[in-house]
């Protein structure tokens, strides 16, 4: 498509749309009707969570990613390790192992000093566990009021090591989906500090590291055909992502999908959906129906997977669905999520 052909936002819906932030029906459109015909290339066409690129007969994989979340420290994380280990997992989503990362920093006027030592020593740990240096980077000072204390925009790049290419247009009808333990936690923790909240229970952010959970199904021969972090929108929006892509029906078992009690219970009570709450340390795994126990037993053993668990199917459809079977037994399509349903969470 021709970039000057491009719709444009109506003057008067173009705030709107921006304002409902990332994750959601909004920001799917903002990407296809702006972006992607702006820039298009094979690279980024491929709407993956990372660009492939061959060098030389090296394989590698870069990806971006921009933190405005707030606040800047909450249960189990911060700001951080939040954009370290998300620009990471990016890059795990493609197979590929982290072996640089640049951090940009937005710092506004008055923050202070021991709140940015205490995000810098966060990212400091996390990009060691990682085992990825922080390489290059950049800071910017802006007005007070202009940037909510931090912004971190994290770049990565890294070494493809998947025997096979993986993307959402490798999913094969008959594959299984796995997920690689609870959801929602994130999500709640960063609404139990903004707005106040207690809940009866624990509630800390998943936000984690997850390539040697993905490493493990590389060196153990499984078979992986498409790998899904789930951050904006959580797991209802990426596995639309990747059923549009894929043209394919797939199917979860709402049983089967893991939720705290105490997230669970959080979330009926502020009226959300944990399918379609943010997660920073869970990830969504398609292989063959033959590698699933094999696949779930590799995952179980690694800490960042130990929850793992079975819970859809992909089936042969040209629909491009995705469809929930409920805890009464009903059946009904799975939406994308229109909006934001709890902003600024990453």
């Amino acid at each position: 498509m021709n970039p000057l052909s491009c719709p444009l936002p109506h003057p008067a819906t173009d705030r709107i749309l921006l304002a409902h932030g990332g994750g959601g029906r909004l920001t799917h459109q903002l990407i296809e009707n702006v972006f992607l015909p702006a820039f298009s290339n094979p690279a980024l066409n491929a709407r993956h969570d990372g660009a492939l690129l061959a060098r030389s007969g090296e394989r590698l994989a870069m990806t971006t990613d921009t933190y405005v979340v707030k606040p800047l420290i909450f249960p189990g994380g911060n700001i951080g390790d939040l954009a370290v280990n998300g620009t990471v997992n990016d890059l795990a989503m493609c197979g590929a192992k982290a072996i640089a990362l640049s951090a940009g920093f937005v710092l506004e006027e008055g923050l202070a000093m021991a709140t940015l030592i205490h995000v810098v020593s966060a990212m400091r740990d996390a990009a060691r566990a990682a085992g990825v240096p922080i390489v290059t980077g950049d800071t910017k000072v802006v007005d007070k009021g202009k940037g909510d204390g931090i912004f971190i925009n994290t770049t990565g790049v890294g070494v493809v090591l998947a025997p096979d290419p993986i993307g959402p247009e490798h999913i094969r009808s008959g594959d299984v989906v796995l997920l690689s333990g609870d959801l929602g936690s994130h999500g709640i923790a960063i609404l139990s500090v903004r707005d106040g909240l207690e809940f009866e229970g624990d509630v800390r952010s998943d936000t984690a590291c997850l390539w040697p959970a993905v490493e493990a199904l590389f060196t153990a021969g499984i078979e992986v055909h498409c790998l899904r972090d789930l951050t904006r929108g959580g797991l209802s929006s990426a596995l639309n992502e990747i059923a549009m892509i894929a043209g394919h029906r797939i199917t979860v078992d709402e049983v089967l999908i893991p939720v705290k009690e105490v997230v669970r219970g959080a979330c009926e009570l502020l009226g959300l959906d944990p399918l379609y709450v943010a997660n920073e340390g869970r990830f969504a795994i398609f292989v063959p129906a033959k590698d699933a126990d094999q696949a779930l037993a590799i995952l179980r053993a690694e800490p960042v997977s130990a929850g793992a668990v079975q819970v859809g199917m992909v089936h042969e459809h040209t629909s491009g669905i995705v469809t929930l079977r409920s805890r009464i037994g009903g059946n009904r399509v799975l939406d994308m999520l229109s909006g934001e349903q709890l902003p600024r969470i990453c």
